[in-house]
């Protein structure tokens, strides 16, 4: 593994207890940094917090916190700040799937959903972190899209749509900071395998493998690597970028 140094950078990581938020902990954690997991389970964010790799007298932070409630989100920043003293990164994961089917018999309570967490969500949590980050003219912000939402998958019209929408709100934000010491990008994965597999029809699995000439998964490992450089100082250059782990999948 490669060394990122993150020494006295405090972040916070959405969705952070599970999956490709927990790969990102991990790896921001070993690069020096003190984390606040925030996600909807208490416990899993707390077993996540204990797990993490220590950093020398100062201690990880799990937070339960719904993304998608803009006064859950506003308490969980307040929080965070006055344990950590201040914010130098956000990486928004948390996300969900949806379900499977062709628009026209999407079900609007689904749609709602899949938008409240992954558009709302990232919007709500950016929103509150920017002011934080101005504080000390310094921030790294990183929401996680995907390749569907620059391509869109069929059967999953809502996903496609929010992760679309993620692009564009990175590319509005990373403009809006561009003259402050705050970067904001975002990552285009394709599928990987984690436990949001569960929300989506093997045939649909299916599906985004054929897609991808590597031939496999992306890993979240591979993931949580591009992270830990697009938070990291030496990613002074890019805002408002999109960073594509797609397999060779990503066409544009």
């Amino acid at each position: 593994m490669n060394r990122i140094d993150l020494s006295g950078r405090c972040a916070v990581v959405t969705g952070g207890a599970s999956g490709i938020g927990l790969a990102v902990c991990e790896r921001l954690a070993a690069s020096g940094a003190r984390v606040a997991i925030w996600d909807l389970s208490a416990d899993a964010a707390a077993r996540a917090a204990a797990s993490l790799p220590a950093v020398p007298t100062r201690a990880h932070l799990a937070v339960v916190v719904d993304v998608s409630d803009e006064h859950s989100v506003g308490q969980a920043m307040s929080d965070t700040v006055a344990a950590f003293g201040r914010l130098d990164i956000q990486v928004c994961s948390a996300g969900v799937a949806g379900p499977n089917a062709l628009t026209w018999e999407f079900p609007v309570a689904a749609w709602r959903s899949v938008m409240a967490i992954n558009v709302d969500g990232v919007f709500l949590c950016n929103r509150a972190a920017v002011p934080a980050m101005l504080a000390n003219d310094y921030g790294r912000i990183v929401n996680i899209a995907s390749v569907a939402g620059k391509e869109g998958n069929p059967t999953a019209s809502a996903y496609s749509a929010s992760k679309a929408a993620v692009i564009g709100l990175t590319k509005s934000l990373g403009k809006e900071t561009a003259k402050s010491g705050i970067r904001v990008n975002c990552i285009t994965p394709a599928a990987v395998r984690t436990a949001i597999f569960d929300q989506i029809t093997q045939q649909h699995i299916d599906f985004m493998l054929s897609k991808i000439p590597i031939g496999r998964f992306g890993l979240v490992e591979e993931i949580a690597a591009m992270v830990a450089w697009l938070v990291s100082e030496e990613c002074s250059f890019s805002t408002g970028a999109v960073f594509d782990l797609s397999g060779g999948r990503a066409t544009y």
